[in-house]
């Protein structure tokens, strides 16, 4: 049970507030006045209940001198003003508790106080003051729902990204964490929810940082003495996004600088956005009250796209850019590269930018060409490639061999050989393995990796020929 409107103090109180909307900005008022409940009026003091001790001390801080001059007009020169302070929200059941706490009032006579002037807070991002109707979020707008693959590997994620979009602040997604490695779309994800809420709330105001920027913003505050300027900007965001939260870790001021603005625009009805590598619980050098606001809202992952939805962000990536390449080229590209999105993204950008210089179709070859350049030379990896090619000169056999139904034993035994290798050197799935065979299903490949093995364990030829293969991957590495 929520508690009740008196009359006479919910009409003192609008009073009061004619009075402070005259003397501070719109922004301000609707930060640190709205929020405020007007409860009752006992002996001349009007009691209000505020959402947190921070949001007391921050009144009692800054606003001090126009409350009194409310007071006064509401109540007269005798009217006294009692905070109560909620320590815990409470729910259905149960009501919020809250503690009360006396106005600290002005010694100095309301007639000799001189009018304070109006407070311009400039943005930590040296932007325009907080006055302008125009500050910048930060967003990239090219970062929306609309071109955001979605599969299983990150259908969670998009669901309650988009139900936060669609309603800041209310739903109970508050804060929205959504973690997963490096490259998966994190970023695209939470950008998008703020360019959704930019373009559908023309109200809010939307903010994305990095946790990067964030702490050296936090540190350039304490050295120009301008923290409380920096505090007071981050309190009046509506929908904060902040990026790669993990690197607060080991950060005890930022994080604490953090936590009181975590608060109050939790406590307010604002949105909070993160994203990270890993899930809360995983986030070590975190203050433990940090990690428990966390944990209030939703964690969602984004997981390594499976191969339907890479084949699907490829093709989404080609449309956009008015590309067109054959379905087996774009297979091919979906088996091969299975670690993140960022780097298929690469690689078909590199794809194109070599079909434009060369003047060339993308095909196939193409393809394999590009894929060895990124794959072997950046990342000094064994490849798919890497491995058809030591097994085709080794045992001399045509590629066309491997993929074909042949039963013949100069045939089979390479490509379990090949099988099996990928098995041991990529990160590919049984599936993709069987694709590079001619589409073979994924019982064939279990099938030639245990061949393999149960005969590396009985035969010492098949041992030999196995460590000349090593051999060959080990050159290859050193000359990448």
């Amino acid at each position: 049970m929520y508690p009740t409107y008196q009359p006479d103090a919910r009409q003192i109180w609008i009073k009061c507030l004619e009075v402070i909307h005259k003397e501070i900005n719109e922004q301000s008022f609707k930060t640190w006045f709205e929020p405020i409940v007007p409860l009752k009026v006992t002996n001349q003091t009007l009691s209000i209940q505020v959402p947190s001790q921070f949001f007391y001390e921050w009144l009692e801080e800054n606003y001090i001198h126009v409350l009194r001059k409310a007071i006064d007009y509401a109540m007269g020169r005798n009217g006294m003003l009692e905070y109560s302070i909620i320590v815990d929200k409470g729910d259905k059941k149960n009501p919020p508790i809250a503690y009360n706490v006396p106005n600290q009032k002005p010694t100095v006579p309301v007639q000799a106080q001189k009018r304070p002037e109006p407070t311009v807070y400039e943005s930590p991002f040296q932007l325009k003051d907080l006055d302008s109707l125009d500050l910048d979020s930060y967003l990239n707008p090219h970062y929306t729902f609309d071109n955001f693959v979605e599969g299983d590997c990150n259908r969670l994620g998009r669901s309650a990204g988009l139900a936060v979009a669609q309603r800041p602040g209310v739903t109970s997604f508050n804060p929205l964490m959504i973690y997963g490695s490096v490259g998966l779309g994190k970023t695209h994800l939470i950008q998008a929810i703020g360019n959704y809420i930019k373009n559908t709330h023309a109200n809010k105001f939307v903010l994305y940082v990095t946790s990067e920027k964030f702490c050296n913003q936090f540190i350039n505050a304490i050295k120009n003495n301008t923290l409380q300027a920096f505090t007071n900007f981050y309190m009046q965001v509506d929908v904060l996004i902040i990026d790669d939260v993990q690197f607060l870790a080991g950060k005890e001021k930022t994080q604490e600088s953090f936590f009181h603005i975590f608060n109050h625009l939790h406590q307010s009805g604002k949105q909070i956005i993160m994203s990270s590598d890993r899930p809360p619980r995983e986030l070590a050098g975190m203050q433990d009250r940090l990690l428990s606001r966390f944990k209030w809202g939703l964690t969602a992952d984004v997981q390594q796209p499976d191969f339907e939805t890479r084949i699907a962000i490829i093709q989404k990536k080609l449309q956009a850019d008015g590309i067109y390449i054959e379905d087996k080229v774009i297979e091919y590209l979906a088996h091969s590269i299975d670690t993140n999105v960022r780097e298929m993204e690469g690689v078909i950008v590199s794809l194109m930018a070599h079909a434009s210089l060369n003047r060339k179709e993308i095909d196939m070859d193409l393809a394999r060409a590009t894929l060895k350049n990124i794959v072997v030379d950046n990342e000094k990896e064994v490849t798919v490639d890497t491995i058809l090619d030591a097994v085709t000169q080794h045992f001399e056999v045509n590629m066309s061999d491997l993929k074909s139904k042949s039963r013949k034993k100069e045939t089979v035994f390479p490509r379990q050989v090949a099988m099996y290798l990928m098995k041991e050197f990529t990160n590919l799935p049984l599936k993709s393995i069987g694709y590079h065979f001619g589409g073979r299903d994924h019982s064939t490949v279990i099938h030639a990796v245990q061949t393999i093995s149960d005969m590396l364990e009985t035969d010492k030829d098949v041992e030999k020929t196995m460590q000349k293969l090593y051999k060959y991957f080990n050159r290859v590495r050193v000359k990448a």
